[in-house]
């Protein structure tokens, strides 16, 4: 059984598919924050934006791996083209396995996941994104996307940019100094052109 915390149509508003159409599937649990308040002070991640505790959004629940394809396929409205799932949380890789993975891809899925990359990936994921975070411990360093909030205290972009991934994504921290975060991240991009502006774009235009 998958712990699912909400499961929704939308437009994907960040990183390198900003746009794309897709079912998003978030999984309930992280295993850098416990999602609550409370807990957020001591947390490896405080900046975390996510509601991922509980099974309570649209759609959320616990399902047999039957039942969870069907509902995802249920919210894609065309059936001549390919469904994209993102899968995130929370950390999507605390449940997300072979036989999920193959589940989609029976169904002829393109499966995305969002990770904070301190889980192996396993095989069979059509785009590996990685959002890391500092206080943790990064073991995915190579993939389809790394998608770098900023700031985080003691970042170093050249750090990644040694590792193997064919986009880098600079997101600017959602806190009271976005504006800041911004110009900043312009400027980064500006000065390092290996990496790409992602702008939450979702949160401007009010998409769920």
């Amino acid at each position: 059984m998958y712990s699912i915390k909400e499961i929704y149509y939308t437009i994907q508003g960040e990183g390198y598919h900003t746009g794309q159409p897709a079912v998003f599937l978030r999984f309930s649990g992280c295993n850098l924050w416990s999602g609550l308040e409370k807990d957020r002070a001591t947390a490896q991640c405080k900046f975390c934006d996510t509601n991922f505790w509980g099974t309570d959004g649209p759609s959320g629940g616990k399902y047999d791996v039957t039942t969870l394809v069907e509902l995802c396929l249920s919210m894609w409205p065309d059936s001549h083209s390919q469904p994209w799932i993102v899968c995130t949380g929370g950390e999507p890789l605390l449940q997300l396995d072979k036989t999920l993975i193959e589940a989609f891809h029976d169904k002829g899925c393109f499966i995305a996941i969002e990770t904070n990359g301190t889980i192996q990936i396993p095989q069979g994921i059509d785009w590996v994104c990685v959002s890391p975070k500092l206080e943790s411990k990064l073991i995915v360093v190579q993939g389809d996307e790394l998608k770098l909030v900023y700031p985080q205290d003691g970042i170093d972009l050249a750090v990644y940019e040694q590792m193997s991934f064919d986009h880098y994504s600079l997101q600017p921290l959602d806190d009271d100094h976005q504006d800041k975060n911004i110009k900043d991240c312009i400027e980064l991009c500006k000065q390092r052109p290996r990496w790409r502006l992602s702008l939450q774009t979702h949160k401007f235009m009010n998409i769920p």
